[in-house]
């Protein structure tokens, strides 16, 4: 009986770490998507002239950071 507990445990465990692991994925993906998002807010005020190119460039650091560290995977989709 201990046995079939121990694996259960197991199970519930692993389970824990996938969902957890997908909550992570869901989280940088919307990051991700939220600074895509800013570059553009700030490309479009730079060409209408309202923004400044400081302003596109640091939204585009930014989204390279996050790249960097998380990669690029939100872009696809």
């Amino acid at each position: 009986m201990s046995g079939f507990l121990d694996r259960a445990k197991e199970q519930a465990k692993q389970g824990l770490a996938q969902g957890k692991q997908k909550v992570d994925e869901l989280q940088q993906h919307r990051a991700g998507n939220d600074l895509l998002r800013k570059l553009g807010a700030a490309y479009y005020a730079e060409r209408r002239g309202s923004g400044t190119p400081e302003a596109t460039q640091n939204a585009l650091s930014a989204l390279e950071a996050h790249i960097a560290t998380h990669g690029d995977g939100f872009l696809h989709g």
